[in-house]
């Protein structure tokens, strides 16, 4: 095996990251990967502003959800209240996905002497105007402050997507060893499942497809163990088996198919589950990035929208992602990825799909490697420099 690239060291930079948690896990699990990254990669200190701990605490059981003020990995944590106190602003503010600065902080930004980076880290979208308003700026209104919108993606004209520096190399190992394999599955109470049973991990919102999907698997030819982490879906996976009581721990069997109620797992753990699973279902963004690199076949459940918006960035990425399989690949893709979304249809999608399995996971590996080349953090901080001499040049000239 190669040995590891290590990331790039830059002298110490204070960054604030602020996060007002909409989509229980996804925002938040951006952020918290993004902020650990900048600390041990990169060298920031970091301070992570967060209006709900509790979600937090989901994804790293260390947090204490009920403090105000904590360290956690290398990270400062603080609870994001109405009542903002007065700090010293960073040189990198990154504001994520458009929640609003504390007024207070703002002030302090436009009047300290040495003027932040102020950047609003954007929803990740596959969508072709991404590119032409990626670091595009935008003056406050009142104050002289200018904030900068950077859009995660996958494109070279784009940020990005946040990627650890040995995450593929682990995963391959992960991968390569039974004994990783085997510790994994002991790890949730479990022996290693058969090798012909197909093993799926399904990460959702609540979803009306499931009981179409659920009866397509139990009655198939194929052995399907189906592990559920705690979430929304849950009382749907109950509803299916006759069990108002589903809980972490609960096992259903149906034909074919048995399901396993998981614990919620932390971050670190969850990237294993994806490389345990032959297929994985995903929600929202961070577990959509990570189930790419885990270069398995996967179906991507996107955030819903008013007047269907979020089907036009479905299928803005479908275009990208199935551009070079091989066209009946693609329809199976298309059509399953389409009738997740839309709610209708999955149980009779999902044949095509499975079939294509093997072409899938070459692809999605492929794909993986591609999209490494383009490093979000790294990015981040490459743009941030690129905004101190944009300054530079317009106080010299």
């Amino acid at each position: 095996m190669k040995p590891l690239t290590q990331p790039t060291i830059v002298s110490a930079q204070r960054c604030d990251i602020f996060c007002n948690v909409i989509d229980n896990y996804g925002d938040i699990g951006v952020c918290w990967r993004l902020a650990r990254q900048l600390t041990h990669e990169h060298g920031l200190s970091v301070r992570l502003w967060v209006d709900d701990l509790a979600s937090l605490a989901k994804l790293c059981p260390e947090v204490d959800a009920a403090a105000a003020q904590q360290q956690c990995r290398g990270v400062e944590i603080y609870r994001w209240d109405k009542t903002f106190p007065e700090v010293l602003p960073a040189d990198l503010v990154i504001e994520a996905f458009a929640c609003k600065l504390p007024e207070s902080y703002l002030a302090a930004m436009a009047a300290h002497a040495h003027k932040s980076h102020w950047v609003n880290l954007e929803y990740l979208s596959a969508e072709d105007w991404v590119e032409s308003h990626h670091k595009l700026p935008s003056p406050h209104p009142s104050l002289p402050l200018t904030k900068y919108y950077f859009f995660p993606g996958f494109t070279e004209k784009t940020g990005g997507l946040l990627l650890e520096h040995d995450l593929l190399q682990r995963r391959d190992v992960f991968q390569k060893y039974a004994e990783k394999k085997l510790a994994f599955w002991h790890s949730i109470g479990m022996e290693t499942p058969a090798e012909e049973t197909l093993k799926v991990s399904l990460f959702a919102y609540e979803n009306a497809a499931l009981a179409g999907l659920f009866d397509t698997w139990a009655n198939g030819v194929q052995s399907v163990l189906c592990l559920v982490p705690d979430g929304l879906i849950l009382k749907q996976v109950g509803k299916y088996f006759s069990d108002s009581l589903a809980r972490i721990g609960s096992v259903y069997e149906s034909g074919n198919l048995q399901v396993r109620v998981l614990q919620f797992v932390e971050q670190e753990r969850y990237d294993e589950l994806l490389w345990a699973c032959d297929v994985n279902f995903v929600r929202g963004e961070d577990s959509f990035v990570r189930a790419q690199w885990a270069g398995k076949p996967f179906i991507w459940q996107i955030y819903p929208q008013h007047d269907e918006v979020h089907l036009k960035k479905l299928e803005a990425f479908l275009i990208l992602y199935c551009k070079k399989l091989a066209p009946s690949a693609g329809e199976a893709v298309h059509r399953l990825f389409k009738a997740w979304n839309v709610e209708n249809g999955a149980g009779q999608a999902w044949p095509a799909f499975i079939a294509a399995r093997g072409e899938l996971e070459l692809h999605t590996k492929n794909w993986a490697r591609q999209l490494s080349e383009n490093n979000l953090a790294s990015n981040l901080l490459d743009f941030s420099r690129e905004i101190g001499r944009m300054r530079a040049f317009e106080i010299e000239g």
